[in-house]
Parts: C-alpha cells; structure tokens; sequence
C-alpha cells in the first residue's frame, strides 16, 4: 500500500477559494484553510464521505460548498467496492504540516492482497482543495483485521506535535510524528483485555499530562458495551490503562455514542458515553477529566436518562437514548454543552421519528435541557414513522460566530419512494441556546448518493 498522489482533475474536487484567514495550526477540521470549521458525513453503505464547507452563512450544498468523495474519485486511493465501509469513521488534523487540515478516512472492510482487511487514508487539504491525492495505510500485521475501526490526531507523547493513531479491531498502533511514513509502532505494554473488539478511539486531553489520553470503545468478551482509557506522554505507552466501562447488556459502543468536552470549565475534557440499549430507555454516562484522568477517586461518573430531573422526554422502552452523543459550547460561556440522540423516541404518537436532547453544562456538569425533533416548530420537515431523527450528532462552530451548532442525522428519513435515504439538519448556536432560524438540511440525493440501495446518508458526522 504505497502512497498515491494524483491530481483531483473535476471541479467537484476543489475546495472554495481561501479567503484571507489562515487556518491555525493544527485546526483539525478547516480543510481550506478560510478560518471556518467544515462538518463532515460518513456514509459508508455508499462508501462515501461529504465534506460541506462552513462560512459566515453556516454550511449548504453544491460544489461550490461541497465535495463528496469515493475511492473513485480522481486522485483518492484505491477503487469502491461494496463491503470497502470507506467513511465508517473519519477524522481529521494537519498531518503534513502545511496549516490545512486532513481528512482522515477509514474503511475498516476493505479486501487487501496479502494483508488482513482494512485501510486507511489521508486526503491532503489545501487552499485549492483536496488536488493534491492522499497516501493510504494498510495493516501492519495479518492479525489486525478490521484495520482503520477507528483513527485519532492528536499529540500522543508531549512533543506538540500530532500523532496518527490507529485502531484494528483487536489492536492499538501509533505513528511517528506527522506524516507516517514509518512503520506503525506499537505499544510498550499489551493492554487490551482479551476478547475485545474495538469499534473506534477518541483522543483528548483528559489529564494534566504532556500527551493527550486515548478512550478506546466497542465490545468485551461477552459482547457488552466496553469502554478503557489509556493514558499518554512521554514514557511506555500502555502502561498507563484502567477499564471505565464493561455493560451489561450487548450494546456495541459505536463512534456516535463517543464524545469530548470540557463540560464543568476545569480545563479538561470530560468523556460521554452512550448506552441506547441500558435500563429502560438508554442512557448517557459522563466521567469528568481531572489532573489525574479519567476514573480516579473523587471523581465519579454520572449517569443520566429521561427519568433523571431536569431531561426531557420520558424515560420509555425502545427510546434509544445516547444512540449518539455530542459535546460543544453552544452559548460561547465557556462551558461544553452535551446533545444526545433518541432515535427510537416516539413523538405525537408516531414511533421512531426520534429526538435530540440538548443538556446545558455548567460549573456543576449537566443541567436542564431542551428537545428538538421534527415536530419542532421551525424544524424542516415532517415526523414520520422510522425516521431515526437523532441517530448521530455533531456539535462545532460551521459559522465562526463563537458559538457550537448542532448537526443532526436521520439515517431513516426517507426522500420521496427512497427509503433510508438519510438526512442532515444544522441548529444555529446563540447566546441563548440553539433556534432554528436559518436551520438548514439537506439529504443523499443532494450529494449524488441517491443509487444506492438504503444509502442511510448521516451516519457518522464529524
């Protein structure tokens, strides 16, 4: 698996025109480098990533605010095949240094001759748009199957500078600084439990140490939901783990059901898991980050669920609860605020339309929260029947106004005779909480995904 680069030739290809805003250092997601964040959608049943550009107007659609990519476009890696899942987890960062960031692909099933399955690939950004091809990785070893589950870029060891790191489905693997073009290294210390299989990893700074700490997530041995946390820096990596989560019941813990913020303003990142399938109804569980990490003394977790004060919404069977969760500041006062999807919610009677909740966070973590869902006066659309409104979420600043905005996928909304052809709506942030004056959505047909069967556009939002 060699580096590829290639011109991106189509217009399609290009990204808008930098303005004259430079994209700081390690900006993890302003591809263009015109000083606003871009939302990203994985859509791996169509093997496909969409890339909508923000501005001062929020993000939209066309090619002049668009881009959607396949292994057939001009330039990018490999060739689209069926069980490829190209966008079943994306991430991004400035891997090559030149103040643009990345996009980061994974696509855990790609078949690979003479490796197990499994790739990964990095799409060079730029002012003049992803013309510049990619590289992609393969499998460091034959036992890595499902190479590129999951991927982070963030500072592993303390350097300041960003490190590729990749998960398979039973293995953790880690690049030198920048581009890895060395073999992947891996950890000092084997510390993954035996039988667990790894659906993703989130980097972050959950501690007072150098490097940033990892949260790996997916299933243990009995086909729980499962959640560790490892530690960074300089020093053994691997050493430094402890278990936060094993659940009870089999309920997979999936790139949408993991998040990152600084939720109470001590200046780390505090961790949210979703469980849909735990007690009645789902639930949510944050662990706050402290000097010392994630899951010392002093410092539980806390759980909450639609029958907890202050959550909207009944805590009722089927409700899918923390079917995904997202942390953003959507006020701008400092303190992250957390949405968590229920796609099964029923809504005036209407099973599975789904709902997102949006909980408030403060100097005392979450507090009271507000719903939206598509009976929300000024949401576009109707509620309807298996929709899954609230199946992924995003919060980030699209429109450089200070403030998060709330991305929502509908895996389920059907456009016309297609079924599951998916969907994405954008909540504004304010100083007053979300509105929906200005709400945008837009769905697969928009982006030319429309021939695949069940395309479930907004699967993952990053």
């Amino acid at each position: 698996m060699a580096a590829c680069a290639g011109a991106l030739a189509v217009a399609g290809l290009a990204l808008p025109m930098a303005g004259s805003a430079v994209a700081a250092p390690g900006t993890k997601d302003d591809f263009n480098g015109d000083g606003y964040r871009d939302l990203v959608v994985g859509t791996p049943k169509a093997n496909a990533v969409t890339v909508t550009f923000g501005s001062s107007s929020g993000v939209g659609t066309g090619s002049a605010r668009s881009v959607t990519l396949t292994q057939n476009s001009p330039g990018v890696p490999g060739a689209l095949e069926p069980e490829d899942e190209f966008g079943e987890n994306v991430t991004g960062g400035d891997v090559n240094s030149d103040g643009y960031a990345d996009l980061i692909v994974g696509a855990p099933g790609e078949k690979v001759d003479g490796r197990a399955e499994g790739s990964l690939t990095i799409l060079w950004g730029g002012a003049r748009g992803f013309r510049t091809g990619g590289m992609v990785l393969g499998a460091p070893t034959a036992e890595d199957v499902r190479f590129g589950e999951g991927a982070s870029f963030v500072d592993l060891d303390g350097d300041d500078h960003g490190n590729l790191v990749v998960v398979s489905e039973n293995r953790f693997w880690w690049y030198a600084d920048g581009v890895p073009d060395k073999p992947a290294i891996a950890p000092e210390v084997d510390f993954l439990p035996a039988g667990v299989r790894l659906d993703g990893v989130l980097g972050a700074h959950f501690s007072n140490g150098s490097g940033s700490d990892y949260v790996l997530h997916g299933t243990d041995a009995a086909g729980h939901g499962f959640a560790g946390y490892l530690r960074g820096g300089a020093g053994d990596i691997g050493y430094y783990y402890r278990p936060l989560l094993q659940g009870a019941v089999s309920d997979v813990i999936t790139e949408p059901r993991v998040a990152a913020g600084d939720i109470d303003g001590n200046g780390y990142s505090d961790l949210v898991l979703g469980e849909p399938g735990a007690g009645t109804g789902g639930r949510i569980t944050v662990w706050p980050g402290t000097d010392r990490g994630l899951g010392v003394d002093g410092a539980p977790s806390r759980s909450y669920s639609q029958a907890s004060t202050g959550v909207p919404g009944a805590d009722e069977p089927g409700d899918g609860f923390g079917g995904s969760v997202a942390a953003g500041d959507v006020t701008g006062d400092g303190y992250a605020d957390v949405a968590v999807g229920a796609p099964g919610e029923t809504v005036d009677g209407v099973k599975g339309v789904g709902d997102v909740v949006l909980l408030k966070g403060s100097a005392s973590g979450l507090g009271r929260g507000t719903s939206w869902h598509q009976a929300t006066p000024g949401v576009p659309g109707a509620a309807e029947t298996d929709d899954a409104f609230g199946s992924a979420v995003r919060l980030k600043d699209v429109n450089g106004n200070g403030r998060a905005d709330l991305a929502i996928g509908a895996t389920g909304e059907d456009i016309g005779t297609a079924r599951d052809t998916g969907a994405v709506w954008v909540l504004r942030g304010t100083t007053s909480g979300l509105t929906t004056s200005y709400a945008a959505s837009f769905n697969a047909l928009d982006f030319g995904l429309g021939g695949t069967a069940y395309p479930a556009f907004g699967t993952l939002l990053r």
